[in-house]
C-alpha cells in the first residue's frame, strides 16, 4: 500500500512539474503583441519588434536582436570606395596585367549603361547591396543585386542600373561614393524585377509606388508640428530631369526637395534614436517599414554595426519615399509588422560564389524576400529584404 501511495504521490509531482512547465513556456514565448512580436530570424537568430516610431505617414519599427553578429570582417561599398580599398570604374577603361606578366590586356571593349568593373584591393569581403548609387563615370549607377566580393578577387564585372538616363560623357571613367541608396519604389525594380526600363519608370515617378495609388487619404490622428511639405512624383521626376541629366543626387541638391526630405529623415531620427536608446541586453539590427497603413518593406541585418553603417543612407530613402506618397496618417499594429515578417513561400531562386556567399530570392504574389549569406569566414546571413511589391 505504502508502494502505491508512493507511486500516486509521484505521479501527482509530476504532473504539477509538467504543467507548471508548460505555463512557464507559454508566458517566455507567446508575444506579448501589446509591446513587441517575437519571430525567427534567418539562422536562428531571434528578432524582436520595438514599440514602432511614427512621423506623418512613415512607419517604422525597429527590429531587436539579443545576439550581435561579428561584421567587423566585412567592409561597406561607401567604406572601400572612400580609402581606396574598392575601385568602380566604367568597363573600357581598365587595362589589368595578367597573372603571368603578360601585357596588359582590355577588359571590355567599351563603356556599357548595365555593367561596370570592381576591384577590391582591399583586406576585407565586400559587401554590396541592391540600390546603393555610385556616382562618376559616363552616367551614375546603382548596385543591381546584393553580392560578396572577396578581398584580392579578380576585376569583377559588375550588374548595375543606370538612375541618370541623359547623360553619357564624363571627366573621368572612376565612381566614387554615392553614400545614397535608392528610394524603395526604385530600389525594387532593381532588387526584385531587375529590369531597367521598369528602375527608369520608377525614378521618373511614372509606376504605381508601394503603399499603393497616389490621392488616397485617411482620417488618423494628427502630429502637432508643421509637417513638411508633401513633394509630388512630377516634382520628383523634374529635381532628377534638370540640367538636363538626370542625376539621382539631385534629389538632395535641390530646394526645396533637398530640405524637405532632410526635415523628415531628421525628425524621424530623433524619435527613432529615443526610441532605441536605453536598450538592456537588445541591439537594433534592422526596420520594418510602413507607409500610410500598409507595410512595405524591411532592412535586417546580422549585426548592430552593420545597421547602424547603412541606417543613415537607408533613412533618407525611406523619407523619400514617405514625401512622394499620400499624406495618409493611418497607422499599422505590430501584428500587421510581425506578419510581414512570417517567412515567404512561393519560388525559390538562387545563385552563389562557393566559399563565398549565397543569393537567395523567394517570391509569392506581391511579396518578395531576398537573403545574403556570407559562407565564410563562418556562415552568416548578412542582409535580410521583404519587399510588398508596387501594383
Amino acid at each position: 500500500m505504502q508502494n502505491n501511495l508512493r507511486r500516486s504521490v509521484w505521479i501527482l509531482i509530476a504532473v504539477i512539474l509538467v504543467s507548471a512547465g508548460a505555463a512557464i513556456s507559454a508566458i517566455r514565448f507567446a508575444p506579448e503583441m501589446s509591446a513587441s512580436s517575437e519571430l525567427a530570424g534567418p539562422g536562428q537568430q531571434g528578432w524582436r519588434l520595438a514599440q514602432p516610431v511614427t512621423y506623418e505617414n512613415l512607419t517604422i519599427f525597429p527590429v531587436l536582436a539579443a545576439q550581435d553578429a561579428d561584421t567587423s570582417e566585412f567592409a561597406t561599398l561607401d567604406e572601400a570606395l572612400a580609402s581606396g580599398d574598392a575601385t568602380v570604374t566604367e568597363q573600357g577603361n581598365y587595362l589589368r596585367r595578367s597573372r603571368d606578366g603578360a601585357a596588359p590586356q582590355d577588359f571590355s571593349s567599351g563603356a556599357q549603361v548595365n555593367q561596370l568593373v570592381l576591384i577590391n584591393r582591399g583586406k576585407k569581403p565586400l559587401v554590396l547591396l541592391a540600390g546603393e548609387v555610385v556616382s562618376g563615370g559616363k552616367q551614375d549607377r546603382i548596385i543591381g543585386k546584393d553580392r560578396i566580393v572577396p578581398a584580392g578577387a579578380a576585376p569583377l564585372p559588375l550588374d548595375v542600373f543606370c538612375v541618370e538616363h541623359g547623360r553619357w560623357t564624363g571627366a573621368s571613367p572612376q565612381f566614387s561614393a554615392g553614400n545614397l541608396m535608392v528610394h524603395p519604389s526604385v530600389r525594387e525594380k532593381a532588387a526584385v524585377e531587375q529590369d531597367q526600363h521598369q528602375v527608369w519608370a520608377a525614378v521618373q515617378g511614372d509606376t504605381v509606388p508601394i503603399g499603393g495609388a497616389a490621392g488616397v487619404s485617411s482620417a488618423g490622428p494628427v502630429e502637432a508640428q508643421a509637417a513638411p511639405p508633401r513633394i509630388s512624383p512630377n516634382a520628383l521626376a523634374g529635381a532628377i530631369a534638370s540640367a538636363e541629366t538626370q542625376s539621382y543626387q539631385k534629389i538632395y541638391e535641390s530646394s526645396p526637395i533637398g530640405a524637405s526630405v532632410e526635415t523628415f529623415a531628421q525628425e524621424i531620427e530623433h524619435r527613432f534614436d529615443r526610441a532605441t536608446s536605453g536598450l538592456k541586453g537588445e541591439r537594433v539590427v534592422g526596420v520594418v517599414v510602413a507607409f500610410g497603413g500598409e507595410v512595405a518593406w524591411s532592412d535586417i541585418f546580422a549585426s548592430s554595426q552593420m545597421f547602424e553603417t547603412y541606417w543613415p543612407k537607408l533613412l533618407r530613402s525611406y523619407a523619400v519615399e514617405a514625401s512622394t506618397r499620400p499624406a495618409v496618417r493611418e497607422r499599422v499594429s505590430i501584428e500587421d509588422a510581425s506578419d510581414f515578417l512570417r517567412p515567404a513561400t512561393g519560388h525559390v531562386t538562387e545563385e552563389s560564389e562557393p566559399g563565398i556567399y549565397r543569393w537567395r530570392e523567394q517570391s509569392a504574389g506581391r511579396v518578395a524576400e531576398i537573403e545574403l549569406d556570407a559562407l565564410a569566414p563562418e556562415p552568416i546571413t548578412l542582409h535580410w529584404l521583404r519587399v510588398l511589391r508596387a501594383d
